[in-house]
Formats: C-alpha cells, structure tokens, sequence
C-alpha cells in the first residue's frame, strides 16, 4: 500500500469518528504545549538570572557569610539564615586584608537590612544598605542628583543618606531631596545624593533602597561589628580561580579554621556562580520537562486505547482486506499512519498552542517590570513534532500489530 493512499485512509477514519479524534488529539495538545512552555520559560529564565549577573560585572568575586560545615547553596545553609541564624566573622578588617591581595583591585564590604524612614508627615518602609563608600566605583548604580558619601564620611560616621530614585520620589515627590533630613530610627540622616533608576535586580527593587555608610549603621544603628557579604574587583579575571583560592586562604588564617569543610564563608567568582546557578536551573527544568512529559505519556495511552477499539470497530473491514490480499505490512502500515497522523495534528495544535501561552507569559512578565525573552528557538519546534510522531509509532505499534496479525475467516465471522 503507497503512504499517500494510507493516509486518505486515515484521514477518513478521524474524520468518521471527529468526537473521538479530537479526545485523542487532545492529550497530545496539552502535553506538547506544556513542553514546550517549560522550555521556554527555562531558557528565558536562564537568560534573565545571567543577564542580572553580568550586570555586576564579570569581575567580581564575592565573600559572603556561611553557616560552617554546610555547602554554601544549600538547603540547610539557606533554612538556617532564615531562621535567623546570624553569622558575625566577618568584618571590615577581612575587607582591608582581601584589598592587599595582588589580584583585587577594589572592594567593598555590605549589610542589607530592612528600616523605617519619615520624612514630614510621609513613612515608608525601605531596604538599607549599608556599605563602604567604594561601592559607588564597583556598583552599576549611577548618582544622579547630589553624590555619593565618601571613605571620610564613612569613617567619622557620619550620617549620610543617598536615596533609590523611587524611594526619593516616595519621600519628596518632585521637591530637592539634596540637604534635607529623614529620620532612620529616630536618627536624622542628611540627604547627600539620589541615585538614578537602576531596576530590579534578583527581584529586589534596588530604587526602593537606600544607602548609608556602613561603619554609621554598625555603630549608630544596629550596634554590631560584622557585614554580610564583600565585594571585590580583580585587576585580572581572567585569574578568578586564583584569587578565589588566595582569599579562601587568607580568611582561613584570619578566623583560625583549619578544616576547609568548617569555613564560615563562602567565596564566589561571577563564572562559578554562573555554572552553578545553569547546574541548578537546567535540573530544574528537566525535571518540570519530565512532569510535563507524564501528560504525553498519558495521551499516548489514550491512542493505543482509541487504536485497539478502532481494531475492534474495524475487524470485519481488517478480514476483507486481507482476504482481497491485503498483506500483514499494508495493515501495519494503515493503523500506523492512522496513529502518526492522530499525534502529529494534535503536536502541530500543541505547538501552536505552546508559542501563543509562551507570548501571554513575555507580555505578563513585561508588565510587571521584568526584562523577559520571548525564547522558543526552533530546534524545540522540531523536537516536539518529531517526539509526536515518534509517540504515534510507539503506542500505535501494537493496536496496528493486532489488527495485521488478526485471521481473515475469524475476522469475517466477526460481522
């Protein structure tokens, strides 16, 4: 039998049986669609986690505090943070230390925390943080009105404010920020400098945060004499995973730990941070890809069940066929191209359906403010036609096997 014959034949029978076709083709829609969703999402995600990343610059080597003999990602690491366990070992003396290195070329030490601050009758809730005045020539931020606080300012702890551009607008509207007074904790901080619309950045609104000197908030805020994380520079990145092992070296000496597996830090390159983070984000995906693959296996379930009582429907059919000399691979071939055809319209659905949910995603994840990639390149296409009709073989192979290997007499009888 020639295909084009056999898939006249195929298409007649879904056409016979619309109802049933459509059930079937269903199962396959939903599956492929929500393939190929999981795949694009992955890749835009992928894309937007790197693209925050390169944004610090892919120079920077990052110190950040670590509960001892746990792996810096985590779960126990991160429920321990959470929990508010507080790591106090590093301090602004390891800062001074990692900036003698040959390698580093500038660095800035950080704590993040979460205060009130008023200004007239106006209070608002706002992300603090305070670090070294070298934050201003490492970070992307950009003063826009004013300046940023110096190393002086920082040392004399002296209190200094520069204000997100959101927050600016929250406090003072279209007035000049430049000289007033807010109060943070009661305590008045002058108004030195705004910095200019930098956007979201790993989902925290960095317009909404203001900045302080960090030896200000240890002394006159928050009574403490650690940071949370320092940020380095590198003359050389190419050098990263020297450096990487020089301050792991240095800090080991400086906090008495002997044991690489007790270290009470954890040190991060740009480029390890990105393996890591593409390790993580492509298990998760694939594991999302799988459990979207379980409603594909279901509708491949569904067409070997339609195909068997298409066999059974059809027997008397299948009998004459074979006694008009119909041969064990015609039948074969006709129930195959019936189940192939059945898989390939609803994967042709599915990825249609799967480009039109991928462009509602793009245009809600534009709307809330994040930069998100219409991503769905076209060897995913392929791939989700070609897995479709490799489906339609697999599980219409034995409904097609029954119907080739069924006795013409007995299948007569069957009218």
């Amino acid at each position: 039998m020639q295909y084009r014959e056999a898939f006249k034949i195929a298409i007649r029978a879904l056409k016979i049986n619309k109802g049933r076709s459509l059930l079937t083709i269903l199962g396959i829609v939903i599956g492929i669609a929500a393939v190929l969703v999981v795949m694009s999402a992955g890749n835009s995600i992928q894309n937007f986690v790197f693209a925050e990343m390169d944004s610090f610059g892919s120079d920077i080597v990052q110190t950040e505090i670590k509960i001892p003999s746990t792996k810096h990602t985590s779960s126990e690491n991160a429920t321990s943070m959470v929990q508010g366990v507080v790591i106090t070992s590093l301090k602004l003396s390891d800062q001074d230390a990692i900036l003698k290195l040959p390698n580093i070329k500038k660095s800035y030490a950080a704590f993040l925390g979460q205060e009130v601050l008023s200004w007239d009758d106006k209070v608002k809730s706002s992300m603090v943080m305070a670090a070294s005045a070298s934050l201003a020539e490492i970070d992307s931020s950009k003063v826009d009105t004013g300046r940023f606080f110096t190393k002086e300012e920082d040392d004399s702890l002296a209190r200094v404010v520069v204000l997100g551009s959101k927050m600016k607008e929250k406090l003072f509207g279209q007035s000049d920020a430049i000289g007033q007074n807010i109060k943070i904790r009661k305590t008045n901080f002058k108004v030195v400098g705004t910095v200019k619309s930098n956007g979201g950045s790993f989902f925290i609104d960095r317009d909404q945060m203001v900045y302080i000197p960090i030896q200000t908030a240890q002394k006159l805020l928050w009574g403490i004499d650690h940071v949370s994380f320092i940020a380095s520079e590198m003359k050389d990145p190419s050098k990263d995973e020297e450096t990487v092992a020089d301050i792991n070296e240095l800090l080991r000496e400086r906090h008495n730990i002997t044991d690489p597996d007790k270290d009470d830090f954890a040190v991060t390159s740009m480029d390890d941070a990105k393996d890591m983070l593409g390790t993580i984000l492509g298990g998760v995906e694939l594991l999302l890809i799988a459990l979207a693959g379980i409603s594909l296996v279901v509708g491949g379930v569904g067409i070997m069940n339609i195909m068997y009582v298409s066999v059974s429907e059809r027997t008397f059919e299948i009998g004459l066929r074979k006694a008009l000399g119909a041969k064990y691979k015609d039948i074969m071939q006709q129930f195959l191209t019936e189940a192939v055809v059945v898989t390939f319209l609803g994967g042709l659905v599915g990825v249609i359906m799967g480009i039109i949910l991928n462009y509602l995603v793009f245009i809600l994840a534009s709307s809330k403010g994040l930069t998100w990639e219409l991503s769905l390149p076209f060897s995913a296409l392929f791939t989700s036609l070609s897995f479709a009709v490799i489906l339609g073989l697999v599980f219409g192979l034995f409904p097609a096997k029954k119907a080739a290997l069924l006795e013409p007499i007995n299948a007569l009888r069957q009218e």
